[in-house]
């Protein structure tokens, strides 16, 4: 694949990150979740990622606040979700480079955990790990190897334990995958 490249969604994109989500996931889940999430004004722009090639934008990643609760304390952290990459530019290092320049971004904006619904073989690459290991649980049902966590800098879990808090839109939307 020629070369593609990835910067923050403008509000032009709104209508093809939609269309990729869908196209991406054979349903509209996560596609929807991405409008509420942008229309509650629960996202934050310069972490909405597009993947643009020959002026198509064929991938896209979000990153959302959520918050780390025990009866302690509540600790801001962000969800990375969705993923989403055009099934025929799946393989190709896309998904991949949405990752890492995300959570670049989110490290550049003083971020210090995310939590991602993932596959459980793919996510690890980038630092993941399971999450409920270290005391941190999902508010849903879900495998364990799935909910994992990523520390952005060194120390960023010291201490840390409770049940995530997502924003209300995934419940009603009733997508957590990443």
């Amino acid at each position: 694949m020629d070369s593609f490249f990835i910067r923050s969604e403008i509000p032009a994109d709104i209508p093809a990150i939609f269309a990729v989500n869908l196209q991406a996931f054979g349903e509209d889940g996560e596609a929807r979740l991405v409008r509420a999430l942008r229309n509650d004004g629960d996202y934050i722009p310069g972490l909405s990622l597009v993947a643009v090639y020959e002026n198509k934008i064929i991938g896209h990643i979000l990153f959302v606040p959520i918050t780390i609760e025990s009866d302690h304390a509540h600790v801001p952290a962000i969800a990375l979700a969705p993923l989403s990459v055009c099934q025929e530019h799946q393989c190709q290092g896309v998904g991949s480079s949405l990752v890492e320049e995300g959570l670049r971004a989110c490290r550049q904006l003083g971020h210090r955990i995310v939590i991602v619904v993932g596959h459980p073989t793919y996510y690890p690459r980038f630092g993941f790990t399971t999450a409920p290991a270290l005391g941190i649980n999902a508010p849903f049902p879900c495998k364990n190897e799935v909910f994992m966590v990523c520390p952005l800098v060194p120390g960023a879990l010291d201490g840390i334990h409770g049940t995530v808090r997502y924003p209300p839109a995934f419940d009603a939307e009733g997508a957590h995958a990443g």
